[in-house]
């Protein structure tokens, strides 16, 4: 933007809802990245399926997905494999500083959950709360129990501290949430 007297204002851009969240998977992706190449573990982001309606070829080398749509709900973000055990959660970014409200995680996620702790995984949601610059690490039989009770349509703040477990952070590892795990699971 230029202003009359010359000066220029850098003016940031409004943050799309489709990015929100994306640097606590940026921390993940990298976190997975070291355990991964560190032979710690195996956990990977899952791809979102979609079904692709329209391709643009304005040449050969540049095709271009003009048209898709999702194909069937997403489940959780990420699963992979740690100390022998399967591994399933969900990360979630929050800007209040009160509470994380249930709207920002699907039912089906919730679903997905129950179903593969039904199975014996290690599930559990991880939770940045960007107000307080604090991740999360809170067990899914926790978190679904609250979310089921229907007290309240928001997981409180004070709630989350308490029953939740902090996740440290380290240089090459932005969000360890394996060394929480270990201790919140009994691994």
């Amino acid at each position: 933007m230029k202003y009359p007297n010359s000066n220029k204002v850098y003016v940031k851009p409004k943050e799309s809802v489709a990015n929100r969240g994306m640097s606590l998977e940026d921390d993940i992706n990298r976190t997975n990245r070291y355990y991964l190449t560190n032979d710690i573990a195996v956990i990977h982001k899952k791809p979102t399926p979609i079904t692709i309606v329209n391709v643009d070829y304005p040449k050969r080398s540049a095709a271009k997905i003009t048209e898709a749509y999702f194909k069937l709900a997403s489940t959780t973000d990420y699963n992979g494999i740690y100390l022998g055990k399967y591994i399933d959660f969900e990360a979630k970014e929050c800007e209040s500083k009160t509470s994380f409200p249930f709207s920002s995680i699907h039912p089906h996620q919730i679903k997905h959950l129950s179903d593969v702790l039904r199975h014996g995984a290690i599930a559990f949601i991880i939770l940045r709360m960007t107000y307080y610059n604090k991740d999360f690490l809170i067990k899914a039989i926790d978190f679904i129990n609250f979310y089921n009770s229907g007290k309240r349509k928001s997981l409180p703040y004070a709630w989350i501290t308490e029953n939740g477990f902090e996740i440290t952070t380290a240089y090459n590892r932005p969000c360890d949430y394996l060394t929480v795990a270990k201790t919140a699971f009994d691994l």
